[in-house]
């Protein structure tokens, strides 16, 4: 059944955004939030993204990608090309990330999403590090030393906008008819491919969207963080999200953002202790996996109704 527009909810949500975006914006500029914490607010935007992002490829879809990092990593150095090297704005490098991701996407999701279970997985570990490698020999980026000094034009509006995009499009998407078909695929594809549905088609559809916000999310940090390194777009950076997307719940973009936000305020708490920050990770994933195998949220997202519902119940 379509869903039917409502005016009121939408003042509601566009209400919320926006005294989001002010309240930080007023926070930044009067300096009431130091550079610390500016940081930190940039990390959960940018995995939020890549949350989001990987959500729709292993959760919605239930295809295991452990590449994810590989996709960002494209995107941060198309955007850096364009920006840094070409002297084109950071709109025209963001378009080229997005655009670079989704062409990485549909070059890997063409000959391995016809795979399934581990093997998949495997495939798209290997285009990771492909990636990487390859970045580390190619001189025009400077190989393993990454490129540095990059001008700073991830701000407060771009970052905002872009975690609403990117939540906005993959919201609709999996309400779409796309996205039915989509959940199709993960729910049984056997029985998807027997009901007449491409499986292959909306495998690789999903997988360039996810790849192309992944591009998005790159160059965002690549313009943040002023350097960039082939070693920053490792494995650990695609297990990083997956133990968000794991932890929100598959299936679920209210449990990654969710996710996304807990991880990585918990990373910046104990930034000072890699090592007990991976035995944390550890055992969240063993916890979750024992007493919440479906994750904090489920296939559940909050909205309107939800709090709605929940305060009728406290009244």
């Amino acid at each position: 059944m379509q869903k039917t527009f409502k005016p009121g909810q939408f003042i509601f949500e566009v209400g919320i955004l926006v005294v989001i975006f002010t309240l930080v914006q007023y926070l930044i500029t009067s300096g009431l939030l130091n550079q610390y914490y500016q940081i930190n607010l940039a990390s959960i935007c940018i995995n939020i993204i890549l949350a989001v992002s990987l959500s729709l490829i292993n959760g919605f879809t239930g295809q295991l990608s452990l590449g994810h990092a590989g996709f960002m990593a494209v995107g941060a150095y198309a955007s850096v090309i364009m920006t840094t090297y070409m002297g084109m704005p950071f709109f025209v490098g963001i378009i080229a990330a997005c655009l670079a991701a989704a062409l990485a996407g549909f070059i890997i999701g063409v000959p391995t999403l016809r795979l399934r279970g581990d093997y998949l997985a495997i495939a798209t570990l290997g285009f990771g590090e492909i990636i990487r490698v390859v970045l580390q020999n190619i001189e025009y980026v400077n190989g393993p030393a990454g490129i540095m000094g990059i001008a700073k034009m991830s701000t407060w509006p771009w970052m905002f906008g872009a975690v609403v995009l990117t939540i906005l499009v993959i919201v609709n998407l999996v309400n779409s008819s796309y996205g039915r078909a989509i959940i199709s695929v993960r729910e049984d594809e056997v029985a998807a491919e027997l009901m007449g549905v491409n499986t292959t088609k909306y495998k690789v559809l999903a997988f360039v969207i996810g790849a192309m916000f992944a591009g998005l999310a790159g160059a965002l940090y690549a313009h943040y963080f002023y350097i960039i390194k082939p070693e920053t777009f490792n494995f650990m950076k695609s297990f990083d999200v997956l133990v968000m997307v794991v932890l929100g719940g598959l299936g679920s973009t209210t449990g990654a953002v969710i996710a996304a936000v807990f991880i990585t305020v918990l990373t910046a708490a104990l930034q000072s202790f890699p090592a007990i920050r991976m035995i944390l990770y550890a055992v969240i994933l063993i916890t979750v996996m024992i007493y919440r195998p479906q994750g904090l949220m489920g296939n559940r997202e909050l909205g309107r109704k939800t709090f709605g519902r929940l305060w009728g119940e406290r009244k």
